[in-house]
């Protein structure tokens, strides 16, 4: 396609595919997209490992490392500390986790320990963590950097121009594009507020045309809701370069979510998930569930800012994922993931690249549409 995104990025259909699985990473390239790896999670041993894999399974195609470094976080510019952190959780916050878990009828006595091995996570948002995961993301041919909240630290950018690696970066509103273009990113990404995850407050359909406005020759991908060729064709049409997808991989049949998730994804209407802070301590979709409906009641503690909740949130998740695996229907009903509103139109189970095909498909037969109106 006659993209600028095509040009910039080496591929053939403007569709990039983040995933926090290799599997869907490797195949949305091979396709003809570019899958983004998800690295936030892993220590820099376990992304060399993902990244190795990829390399070797995705034809030679191109992919990219996605991280999230925020300009806000709770002990930002401070040595990082993990067993200060885990302290610095009030009781209050623990009790009530403990307490909703425990309602249940699930043990919590681990939770604590299971703090300890998320530290990870909590690290690679500090910018000494972030810049080993760089170091190995530069070890590897990548072809996209991005970071998922804020203007990209200055280490990025720079890394991204001197290996001529293009840097994207994610943005909700027109002012955010405005300082990403400033600070000098190669590509924006316009994330709606029905996107999964980290999310603003404007719509796709007003932002897109809003940060196309004002971006100059900075390729814009729409982002937010958008699970169908035909939806990613109106977004070009409003002057978009390309598509950044993420809902969409989740109930494929490579994609990370526990069968139970996927379960719920696949009967989910777009009105099944909520704009919460309960996970992450900054707003981000996820599907609506006990969990997230505990944390918006009566008398619910404040959610903690970013990193502290998710030391709060993840091992109690994490727990609940594994019992709802096995039967709990306590831990069933708490069961959450991220996920956009664009669950409500995804209803079967496909390959990742089934998907990019359809599309693709569903992208031509939305461009005939909008031709067919201007014959004549």
């Amino acid at each position: 396609m006659r993209s600028p995104i095509c040009a910039m990025l080496g591929i053939e259909f403007p569709l990039l595919a983040f995933s926090h699985c290799r599997d869907v990473v490797a195949a949305v390239s091979r396709a003809g997209g570019m899958g983004v790896f998800g690295a936030v999670r892993h220590t820099p041993e376990e992304l060399r490992e993902e990244l190795a894999w990829i390399d070797a399974h995705a034809g030679g195609r191109p992919y990219g490392v996605d991280l999230i470094v925020p300009n806000r976080i709770a002990g930002k510019g401070q040595a990082f500390d993990g067993d200060r952190l885990i302290a610095a959780l009030p009781e209050e916050h623990r009790s009530f986790v403990a307490g909703l878990l425990a309602q249940r009828g699930i043990d919590t006595a681990d939770l604590d320990d299971r703090r300890a091995d998320r530290l990870r996570f909590a690290r690679n948002l500090d910018a000494a963590g972030a810049e080993e995961i760089l170091d190995v993301a530069f070890s590897f041919p990548i072809r996209l950097i991005a970071n998922a909240l804020g203007v990209p630290p200055k280490t990025m950018l720079e890394r991204g121009k001197a290996a001529g690696v293009p840097v994207a970066a994610l943005v909700g509103a027109k002012e955010h594009a405005l300082a990403q273009i400033a600070a000098g990113v190669d590509i924006l990404v316009a994330a709606g507020g029905e996107a999964g995850g980290h999310c603003g407050e404007i719509s796709t359909m007003v932002l897109v045309p809003e940060v196309v406005s004002v971006a100059g020759d900075t390729p814009v991908l729409a982002a937010g809701g958008i699970v169908t060729g035909g939806q990613m064709a109106a977004a070009m049409a409003m002057g978009a370069a390309g598509a950044w997808c993420g809902s969409v991989w989740l109930t494929t049949a490579e994609g990370e979510p526990d069968p139970v998730i996927k379960e719920k994804m696949l009967a989910a209407s777009s009105r099944d998930t909520v704009r919460s802070r309960s996970r992450t301590g900054k707003h981000s979709r996820q599907l609506r569930s006990t969990w997230t409906d505990a944390w918006e009641a009566e008398g619910a503690p404040e959610p903690l800012p970013m990193p502290l909740q998710s030391l709060l949130s993840e091992p109690a998740l994490g727990k609940v994922a594994t019992l709802a695996q096995g039967g709990h229907d306590g831990a069933r009903d708490l069961a959450t993931y991220w996920v956009g509103q664009g669950v409500g139109l995804m209803t079967q189970t496909m390959s990742a690249g089934a998907v990019v095909q359809q599309f693709k498909a569903d992208f031509v037969a939305a461009a005939e549409r909008l031709n067919g109106l201007l014959e004549g």
